[in-house]
């Protein structure tokens, strides 16, 4: 059963592990005037305060902007891992991008560990940074030569300190054959994100929560307005809020939104090494241990299970989850927190970072993590810096957002994400979920067809009816009710509604319109 908790945390119901192991977190006023600023940046994760804070360093003015409080989105609901070992594998992207493209991409996303170490270091930040190995490992259907092209793809990207074993070694989990990936990280994301906001503000940055941006104008008259009317001119904009909602169309084409899940256990201290940990599975599963200050247990965290947004039963999902953890962790004691967050899956394997497409020139993105959010958001960071300040950045190229990938591979994908849409349209013309509100239990949701439309009905615990268009205001598709997360959930491009349609997240930038008479 979904937890409930203050919506401004988190884009979900459930509760992450994360809030409740950090100190609160630093509070900021909303936007109640109009106001300028080198470079304005929407959203307080970790690719908006990393951009904000690296600009700030750079001696630029920032205002950041966001419509809950820091880390309300999906950066409250990582697993924070940091890692180069890339979900895509690098064998695919030798394939998509050269041999060259691949080690710029092992490169990038190493440098962002470093980035990440050196903030901590610099700012002071006590966020649980710790350098660790990580393990790359078979399910039981794969196969030795899957690792050992693996290898050999890695090294040709230039991380030659990777090593094949037979096994990993490891107390607590015998991951088996596998690959070791040295020089990985980890570390508490609230903790670092308190930091980081705190940072930004003794630079001079000004940060507003519970503001939401409307409207982005870029060109010489460049600002961004505000639901209240109020608005921020600048010099640049700069959009961080996962999947980008000034663009209407061109980007949703490009990638794929996908629920992801996690739970996280006690285990005896000390019972499991802490390193990383994933595996090769399609969906596959990802692992990595949190320490707990005077406790005589680690937190073990993982997740997995991905499935397109709005295609599956995420309890179902999260289930299997459950049982996959206990089969192979049997020392821990009991689920202490379960989850899910949205990822963006680009059609060729690599995160957008850079100037909008069809856009002006001062209009930026970060977008597509392919499950990598923390090292992706911090890269976002770093290469837009460059590009406002005019610098080269040698992976600018690598992560444009107008960039064409015209290979087998991302063409498939493209296509499959694309048909899988035009699929959903399918149901404006079919029936409702139930033929009544009468069917819907308490504390759950489903569509009704009333006439020639789709109605989002959501029953309260108390037993009361509410009800709103399930018609998503993005791009028209019909809306699907999520049990684990009292959300309605788009299945074409990834928006989130809360129980009542107010929004949680993009593309769509409004709520689901009230019910027509």
């Amino acid at each position: 059963m979904a937890v409930s908790v203050d919506p401004a945390r988190t884009s979900g119901a459930t509760e992450s592990s994360w809030f409740p192991t950090a100190p609160a977190r630093p509070t900021f006023p909303s936007l109640t005037e109009n106001t300028t600023a080198d470079v304005v940046v929407v959203g307080a994760g970790i690719a908006g305060l990393t951009t904000a804070y690296l600009l700030g360093k750079a001696g630029k003015k920032v205002v950041v902007l966001e419509d809950g409080e820091i880390a309300s989105g999906e950066s409250g609901r990582t697993t924070a891992h940091l890692s180069n070992a890339l979900d895509d594998r690098y064998t695919t992207l030798a394939q998509l991008f050269g041999e060259e493209g691949a080690r710029l991409a092992a490169e990038s996303h190493g440098a962002a560990i470093d980035q990440i170490e050196q903030i901590a270091k610099d700012e002071q930040i006590a966020c649980d940074f710790l350098r660790l190995d990580g393990y790359l490992f078979l399910p039981k259907n794969g196969t030795h030569q899957e690792l050992q092209d693996e290898l050999e793809a890695t090294h040709r990207a230039g991380l030659t300190g990777v090593e094949w074993l037979a096994k990993s070694g490891t107390t607590g989990f015998e991951a088996g054959e596998c690959l070791r990936f040295p020089n990985q990280g980890q570390f508490h994301i609230i903790k670092y994100l308190n930091g980081l906001a705190k940072a930004i503000a003794a630079q001079g940055g000004r940060i507003f929560t519970n503001t939401h941006a409307t409207e982005v104008s870029g060109g010489k008259e460049a600002s961004v307005t505000t639901t209240e009317g109020f608005a921020v001119q600048a010099q640049a904009v700069v959009i961080a809020t996962n999947t980008p909602f000034n663009d209407r169309v061109v980007m949703h084409t490009k990638q794929g939104s996908y629920r992801t899940y996690v739970v996280t256990a006690r285990v005896p201290k000390g019972s499991v090494a802490t390193a990383l940990y994933w595996d090769t599975a399609d969906p596959y599963h990802y692992i990595r241990l949190q320490a707990v200050e005077d406790a005589d247990y680690d937190l073990l965290i993982v997740g997995g299970e991905d499935h397109k947004v709005g295609h599956d039963d995420p309890e179902e999902r999260l289930a299997c989850l459950e049982d996959w953890t206990r089969t192979r962790f049997p020392q821990f004691t009991g689920i202490e927190y379960r989850w899910s967050g949205q990822v963006l899956e680009p059609s060729d394997g690599l995160g957008y970072i850079g100037r909008n497409p069809l856009d002006a020139e001062n209009v930026y993105i970060i977008t597509g993590d392919s499950g990598h959010g923390m090292t992706h958001g911090t890269l976002g960071g770093m290469i837009i810096r460059d590009l406002i300040q005019g610098q080269a950045n040698p992976w600018a190229d690598l992560y444009d957002p107008g960039r064409v990938t015209l290979k087998p591979e991302s063409i498939k994908e493209f296509a499959r994400e694309n048909a899988l849409v035009v699929a959903d349209y399918t149901e404006l013309l079919t029936g409702g979920d139930v033929a009544s509100a009468d069917d819907i239990k308490p504390g759950t949701g489903a569509v009704l067809r009333h006439g020639l439309t789709k109605v989002a009905t959501y029953k309260d615990p108390q037993g009361r009816v509410h009800e709103c268009s399930a018609i998503c205001p993005h791009l028209g598709c019909v809306v699907h009710w999520n049990d684990l997360e009292t959300s309605w959930d788009c299945p074409c491009h990834g928006s989130r509604f809360d129980a009542y349609g107010h929004l949680l997240a993009g593309p769509a930038n409004s709520d689901l319109a009230p019910k027509e008479a």
